[in-house]
């Protein structure tokens, strides 16, 4: 039976598990105003991942036009605090 660390094994499951999604939602939640600032945090209202894809919900339409020209921005910071390149798109509703 091979051993493995804790922070490993948690990994490891994450790797199969539709969990992955959620908690990277929540990681990028808890860092989300460092990431696109006091204003943009305080007027998105909620952040979630499927399947590799970054969902940002805001109802307010000027700061969705600005976020539209931002993905790539996004994508690569949120990355980054990541540390993986799983967001493979942004998409802003």
């Amino acid at each position: 039976m091979a051993q493995y660390k804790i922070g490993d094994a948690i990994q490891q499951f994450l790797q199969g598990s539709r969990l992955k999604g959620d908690i990277q939602a929540l990681q990028i939640a808890e860092i989300w105003e460092n990431l696109m600032g006091k204003t943009i945090s305080k007027y998105t209202d909620k952040i979630h991942i499927i399947n590799g894809t970054l969902f940002i919900t805001t109802n307010v339409a000027p700061l969705k036009n600005e976020l539209l020209y931002q993905k790539e921005k996004i994508k690569q910071r949120v990355n980054e605090a990541l540390g993986s390149n799983d967001i493979k798109e942004v998409v802003i509703q």
